[in-house]
């Protein structure tokens, strides 16, 4: 596999290493699996196509990261004011967004942007842009999640009983939450529509699967918990996986069965924790 294929993994994995940050954020901070990511990945991807074809590619970023914002906070309405579960309203947002995402697309399933000025074209170093927007958002949320607010966040994931008794607004921290999450994992979309030059509406197929393989990835290799150390894994699981996905494909692997291996890897590896204290319990016998 030659130095240039390697490159161009790790710059995808960059790009969903981000998403995998938006994704820690609902399924370990949040401790929701949250399916509007599917949708909302696709939204981000259409709406930065859409604004960069107008001429706006870095208000297209902004945008998409709004947009996705919206998406999620979509969710966290129908989960705390509609008494839904957190996995039927992430399906009920992701299904109303493939129409809404055809629409913000003018009916088109996919946008072209090879002939339109995107980020990548007018700052020539993916690599160096992709590793400066992951870090920084890295570092943001890591700061973030030091603030009163961060820590009332993270609390609400681990305990909702106890923050309501504490007088913290339960409902209102999902709200943030999910919006913070899916946001970020728009503009992980919009990256992705202006790296590839193009937009499709099915584009957030999987990325749900995706997000949470980088993470557990991650957090196979460096272990710890820590809130600094769930961030890192996020991004440096993400990049290992992409290399890894490179590799499954140069052994001639159809990229057509990746997602099932995708999914088959995160089932195997979240269910790793149960079958050891099963088999401890089987050598105690």
């Amino acid at each position: 596999m030659s130095l240039t294929i390697i490159l161009k993994a790790i710059e995808l994995g960059l790009i969903f290493s981000i998403l995998s940050l938006g994704v820690y954020i609902s399924f370990r901070v949040l401790n929701v699996p949250d399916l509007t990511v599917d949708g909302s990945f696709a939204t981000g991807c259409a709406v930065c196509a859409v604004m960069t074809i107008a001429g706006h590619p870095y208000l297209g970023l902004l945008l998409a990261f709004v947009a996705g914002g919206l998406c999620g906070m979509v969710t966290a309405f129908l989960q705390t004011k509609m008494h839904m579960q957190p996995l039927l309203a992430g399906i009920l947002t992701m299904v109303a967004l493939y129409s809404i995402n055809l629409r913000i697309m003018s009916g088109a399933p996919n946008i072209s942007l090879f002939s339109t000025n995107t980020l990548f074209t007018l700052i020539d170093s993916e690599l160096l842009i992709l590793l400066i927007f992951s870090l920084v958002i890295g570092f943001v949320l890591f700061g973030f999640f030091k603030t009163n607010l961060g820590l009332m966040l993270r609390a609400t994931g681990d305990n909702e009983v106890m923050v309501r008794s504490s007088s913290i607004n339960v409902d209102r921290m999902k709200f943030i939450g999910m919006a913070l999450s899916n946001g970020i994992v728009a503009l992980s979309g919009a990256l992705l529509a202006q790296y590839q030059n193009f937009a499709d509406i099915t584009s957030g197929t999987g990325m749900m699967v995706l997000g949470l393989a980088g993470i557990i990835i991650g957090e196979a290799i460096l272990r710890k918990r820590t809130i600094g150390f769930g961030i890192a894994s996020a991004i440096i699981g993400a990049c290992i996986y992409r290399l890894l996905y490179q590799f499954a494909l140069q052994f001639g692997i159809p990229a057509t069965d990746m997602n099932l291996m995708s999914a088959i890897l995160v089932a195997i590896t979240i269910s790793l924790p149960y079958l050891k204290r099963k088999g401890v319990k089987h050598v105690r016998a």
